[in-house]
């Protein structure tokens, strides 16, 4: 555990070393940077009221502007929101997105460890944390941001069984979370979160679980039919134990009997005839 904190705080440490390194720059333009520096100041003076509408730009409070001077980031590092200044001839800037940004990860066909093929779809949300870097270090870092997502969502899987892919959704998705932060830290990028929508099984695989289900089902269901036979039995048993103490509560069962065939209102006429009446032909 230790570890790992150690080197997220040595992670961070480089993230922003390399932060700073960018922001830093425009102190290395030269003598001719300079001198293009200074006459674009004087040409902004001089056709000045006109030149300011070229020099004011706004950014709106979700974006933030990262300057180049002469090719280089500007000192200070990303600008907004609101009025920022640039210089006409030798400043340009990118607009950057720092709202989140969702995703839906295309269905992926992956192998699992069990050598099952499924079809697996998610999404990702992630935002912009950095402007500087992601503007920096990289080319596009939305389209890489969501190529990565596609090949981390077909390598965590392929490490997980069928089962562990059905019921350990929540588990796989902090998985692809981990990975895809710490992938993209360099480049600005925080994923803030990653959801498995959708896993689709083969129709035959789907037939295959179904039958098994099943079968499951009504193995159980003979075991506890089984089991409810013996605990009748057993009843029954103890039952007539009691009964065969006392001749008259078999007269009074004879009698309830009579009562339940009689309430169903039917032609059935039942007379009950002592065993003992029979035993002297049996004897015979």
């Amino acid at each position: 555990m230790e570890d790992g904190r150690e080197t997220a705080a040595m992670r961070e440490q480089a993230r922003k070393d390399r932060q700073i390194a960018l922001e830093n720059t425009d102190s290395d333009i030269g003598l001719c940077g300079w001198i293009l520096v200074l006459f674009s100041i004087l040409l902004t003076l001089l056709t000045l009221p006109l030149s300011i509408w070229m020099c004011i730009k706004i950014v709106k409070e979700y974006e933030r502007a990262i300057i180049f001077r002469l090719g280089r980031i500007l000192r200070g590092g990303a600008k907004g929101p609101g009025l920022f200044f640039i210089l006409p001839c030798t400043d340009s800037f990118i607009n950057v997105d720092m709202r989140t940004i969702t995703f839906d990860i295309p269905p992926q066909e992956v192998l699992t460890k069990d050598s099952v093929t499924v079809s697996v779809d998610g999404v990702v949300y992630y935002r912009v944390q950095n402007a500087t870097l992601a503007v920096a270090n990289i080319t596009n870092a939305d389209a890489a941001t969501r190529l990565l997502a596609q090949t981390t969502l077909r390598n965590v899987l392929g490490t997980k069984n069928l089962s562990e892919i059905l019921s350990d959704r929540e588990e796989i998705a902090h998985s692809m979370q981990s990975s895809l932060d710490d992938a993209t830290d360099d480049w600005g990028i925080k994923v803030e979160r990653v959801e498995i929508k959708d896993v689709k099984l083969p129709l035959q695989l789907q037939r295959a679980m179904a039958a098994e289900a099943e079968a499951s089902r009504e193995a159980r269901a003979k075991v506890i039919a089984a089991e409810g036979e013996m605990n009748a039995s057993r009843a029954l048993k103890e039952a007539s134990l009691v009964i065969a103490e006392s001749p008259s509560a078999l007269q009074l069962r004879y009698l309830q009997t009579l009562n339940t065939i009689a309430a169903e209102k039917n032609s059935t006429i039942i007379f009950p005839l002592p065993i003992d009446m029979m035993q002297s032909f049996l004897k015979r």
